[in-house]
């Protein structure tokens, strides 16, 4: 009997509004799936943009408040970035792994390596609806968190057992461009472990794990995009892995197994 055909299906949903603090998330998702008539069913993912958390969460921040330390001077020599700025890093992050000119690799408080701790200018408006250079966003807090309470409020709106993903724009060690990664989820594996299992030759595997979530997220982020787009949701349908509880540290590697470091 021939193989089954396997589908994947990335759904953007459109015209997401411009959140702002206190905004509650899962409703505004719920209503634009009823809006567009989207069918909701078990084993589907939300895949969330980080911004849309971050904004509903408060997690703007204005450089004309922050004071810099002498480390942020200091490394501020180093990148040419503004050490308010850094000061803010320095404030999300455990320890920082690269410090060049106009670069600034840190590991973040939730564990994972990133530039400048995932803090960004880009598509933060202010009141005039212009971008301000001293509006920055932070991180959500704890992104699992934000994804299991948003998971939460889907599931009993919907009646169904669904994945929420929040992903961000990170770049990659060896090559060129930002990729779509996970940085926080509940209801979905962001680890699949293949070890034990038979290759079509019968081999068995014995190192081979995947790295599911952010296979997920690369593909949610070329829906989303990294301009205008205005897609900071996308539904995934006929994700290949069976549901169940995890969160962020099955991605991370720990430090003694890093050698990069």
């Amino acid at each position: 009997m021939p193989n089954r055909i396997r589908k994947l299906e990335y759904i953007a949903l459109p015209d997401f509004p411009e959140v702002k603090e206190g905004d509650l998330i899962a409703e505004l998702i719920a209503s634009l799936i009823a809006a567009y008539e989207l069918r909701v069913e078990d084993g589907d993912v939300i895949v969330i943009a980080q911004k849309i958390i971050s904004k509903s969460e408060g997690r703007k921040r204005n450089l004309e408040n922050i004071t810099p330390g002498k480390k942020a001077l200091k490394l501020a020599d180093i990148t040419g970035k503004d050490p308010r700025f850094i000061e803010l890093v320095l404030q999300e992050s455990r320890k920082v792994i690269r410090a060049k000119e106009n670069t600034l690799i840190v590991e973040h408080k939730n564990g994972f390596i990133c530039a400048n701790a995932g803090i960004d200018h880009s598509n933060m408006d202010n009141k005039k609806g212009l971008n301000s250079d001293n509006e920055v966003l932070l991180l959500p807090e704890n992104p699992d968190e934000s994804a299991k309470s948003i998971r939460t409020v889907l599931e009993r709106i919907f009646h169904k057992t669904l994945g929420v993903l929040i992903i961000d724009s990170h770049g990659r060690a060896w090559r060129n461009g930002t990729v779509g990664i996970a940085i926080g989820l509940s209801g979905l594996p962001g680890l699949v472990d293949l070890r034990g299992k038979n290759d079509r030759a019968g081999y068995q595997l014995r190192i081979t794990t995947v790295g599911a979530a952010d296979e997920l997220a690369a593909g949610a982020s070329l829906l989303m995009g990294q301009s205008d787009e205005g897609c900071p949701v996308v539904l995934v349908k006929g994700f290949p892995y069976e549901l169940r509880e995890s969160s962020l540290s099955e991605l991370i590697r720990p430090e003694s197994q890093d050698l990069f470091r």
